[in-house]
């Protein structure tokens, strides 16, 4: 069955959407329902980040489920959260629909934002929609707090800090160029046949990533305050250089440190791709990559999850990776950027 938005119209959708939602945080006073939504921080600071997505530029729809975009574009905001050592709590939602997206699409867009609220517990707090000439667009904004001492910017990082990275990296990028292969076959515009079987981890990656809730606890377990932080959602090499930039530092990071999972090396070779360059610039892996004094040494080291790949050095060192044969390579930002044309090379 298929119930067309505009028979709803606007707020009827929004009451469709959101009749059943039920405030999680004490932060959430008052939520759908009225001109804005009313949200109390006494002793905390407000963090605030928003991520804008586009359909043609961010997701394809051809291979790219309704319910998991829901689900990445809740996480994607939730990890910029994190990545300041700080907690998600709300998010305001809006969404530019095309007329050849029906209620029941907007339905399953919504189940995963909901699954990865509820799974996350942040509140739904509000949002807009509105008709769209150019497909689907998304625009979250998201509200998280943390107490002013735990927050941790991108300029704390200095010399002798050991840097660190959570997960592994290149799968999500890996999976990207499963899916496009499947849509070009999809297209029959090449002989290759689409083999999904022993890669599921990959796809998911790319389809269903998740923010690193985890990690920030275990941090705070272990007493750990980290120096510097940023999440990886353009590649490890431009996250790095976010980092040295607004510190004045230079780092050394370590090419047999940088965790890879075996199925991202098998498809890497597949696709004749260079296993390193997908890890440090393929991007939307949403890992946190941090730094930490070298007295935490010994706990970082011993924290499941977490791998030490390389050190911070003084700014005119420079920043650059050093290879298995012990070369030096300047880090560049060939990650992705998504007001110009480029790819992982």
């Amino acid at each position: 069955m298929r119930t067309e938005i505009a028979s709803l119209g606007e707020f009827g959708l929004i009451r469709r959407l959101t009749d059943d939602i039920h405030l999680q945080n004490p932060s959430s006073l008052y939520g759908v329902g009225d001109d804005a939504a009313v949200l109390s921080y006494p002793d905390h600071k407000v963090l605030i980040t928003t991520d804008l997505l586009m359909e043609g530029v961010h997701f394809d729809l051809m291979y790219v489920p309704l319910k998991h975009l829901g689900y990445k574009a809740a996480m994607v905001n939730f990890s910029d959260i994190y990545a300041m050592n700080g907690m998600p709590r709300q998010i305001a939602v809006s969404l530019a629909v095309s007329r050849r997206f029906s209620v029941e699409d907007i339905e399953a867009f919504y189940s995963g934002l909901r699954l990865a609220c509820e799974k996350h517990q942040v509140d739904i707090v509000g949002g807009d929609t509105t008709s769209s000439l150019t497909g689907f667009t998304i625009s979250i904004t998201c509200v998280g707090e943390a107490a002013e001492k735990q927050i941790v910017y991108r300029n704390g990082a200095r010399d002798t800090n050991l840097i660190c990275v959570s997960g592994d990296l290149g799968a999500a990028y890996m999976g990207l160029q499963l899916l496009e292969r499947e849509k070009a076959v999809f297209k029959g515009e090449e002989e290759a046949q689409p083999d999904f079987s022993g890669k599921e981890y990959l796809l998911e990656r790319q389809l269903k990533p998740e923010a690193r809730r985890d990690i920030i606890q275990r941090l705070a377990e272990a007493g750990i305050h980290p120096t510097s932080m940023i999440d990886i959602s353009d590649g490890l090499s431009s996250e790095l250089l976010h980092i040295c930039t607004q510190s004045h530092v230079g780092c050394r990071v370590y090419e047999e440190h940088i965790p890879i999972d075996y199925q991202t090396a098998v498809m890497a070779e597949e696709f004749n791709m260079n296993l390193t360059t997908c890890a440090m610039n393929g991007g939307e892996d949403y890992e946190l990559l941090f730094t930490v004094p070298i007295a935490d040494h010994e706990k970082v080291s011993q924290m499941e999850g977490i791998r030490l790949i390389g050190h911070i050095t003084q700014e005119q060192m420079g920043c650059a990776l050093i290879t298995r044969d012990g070369q030096e390579f300047t880090l560049k930002a060939q990650g992705w950027n998504p007001l110009q044309e480029q790819s992982v090379e």
